[in-house]
């Protein structure tokens, strides 16, 4: 099998070196497809030129280029099997007419609980839209998602074996959408240190709960990436899920970057189907379902109860599903498979 993975234009690289969801995603589906024994094909000028020289890089995006041309037939000759996007391509009329002239399936995954698909960017079988929890594919059911974990590398992150953490951790965007304030008071109730892991979106709200955030039991560890980052999930004893009421978390890398590390998932949700029930088990995690109407009093204790659990997990077996779980192999594999 032939397969192009296409970048887009993005302020990130390919894959980047810290936080980035679709980017990472698509390097994780290139190497899965490696793994998988296929030939893969990197689409597009956002790659890193720092990769491995047995990549085969082609600077070329198909919304540049015209149906009918030398470089779309010399494309077209190529004979792609499988495209793999981002999740607005096959909605995008330009990106369309020149896949349309290549003959190959197209598999992409929702990374956004808001874009809004054209009626036909979908058949379910040459093009297909892959949904990471009931509460996304329920958003897209008119497109037939298929439900499947989404799996995201990054360059340098190999996982070292698992070992029981010290401290919490938090990590991601910080932002109200994301919010670790949440996460910052219940492992106050718990009386146990915290880091908080990632690049400050909204100063403002940063401001808004300062008292929290410069706690003697927080630390700020700004924006990791590589090896770094992966340590950054080892080294906790549990990781720390939040985000805001009305958020919708759509493609959820860190459930995977942390099990994959041994690092059980203390997850926050408001309400069913959430990426969080769809990620964790009882050997994996613990999640803490809260009604809305709480405040964030309530919802910090039912937090920290749900952290209490996961400290009593294996770290080692977490580790072992997570592996197998998030496998990029078996993510790509799963891409790749048309529906009967």
């Amino acid at each position: 099998m032939l397969v192009g993975i296409c970048d887009f234009p993005s302020s990130y690289t390919f894959p980047p070196v810290g936080y980035g969801g679709i980017e990472r995603w698509l390097w994780a589906v290139a190497e899965g497809a490696r793994a998988a024994g296929a030939d893969v094909h990197l689409l597009g000028p956002g790659w890193r030129t720092d990769l491995a020289d047995d990549w085969a890089l082609r600077p070329v995006r198909l919304e540049d280029l015209q149906p009918g041309t030398r470089q779309t037939r010399d494309l077209r000759s190529t004979g792609y099997d499988l495209l793999v996007v981002g999740h607005e391509y096959p909605s995008l009329p330009w990106w369309r007419r020149v896949w349309a002239d290549l003959d190959c399936d197209v598999a992409t995954f929702q990374h956004s609980p808001v874009f809004r698909h054209a009626a036909d960017a979908f058949d379910a079988k040459r093009s297909r839209l892959y949904c990471y929890s009931p509460e996304m594919a329920g958003l897209y059911a008119a497109h037939a998602p298929v439900l499947e974990h989404a799996v995201h590398l990054g360059l340098g992150e190999a996982e070292p074996p698992a070992r029981p953490g010290r401290d919490l951790v938090w990590l991601g965007r910080i932002d109200e959408e994301k919010a670790p304030h949440l996460a910052v008071r219940a492992a106050q109730l718990l009386g146990r240190r915290i880091r908080i892991v990632g690049p400050v979106f909204d100063n403002d709200y940063v401001r808004r709960h300062e008292a929290l955030f410069a706690a003697d039991h927080v630390s700020w560890v700004g924006e990791v990436g590589g090896a770094a980052k992966t340590a950054a999930f080892s080294d906790a004893s549990v990781y720390v899920y939040t985000c805001s009421r009305s958020y919708v978390e759509a493609g959820a890398a860190v459930f995977g970057e942390s099990l994959r590390a041994g690092t059980p998932v203390a997850a926050l949700c408001w309400r069913d189907g959430t990426c969080a029930e769809a990620a964790l088990c009882e050997s994996t995690g613990a999640v803490a379902k809260v009604d809305p109407e709480h405040d964030d009093e309530d919802v910090a204790l039912a937090l920290a109860t749900a952290i209490e659990r996961c400290l009593e997990l294996d770290a080692p077996t977490v580790q072992d599903i997570g592996l197998n779980r998030f496998d990029p192999e078996r993510h790509f594999r799963a891409l790749a498979t048309r529906p009967c």
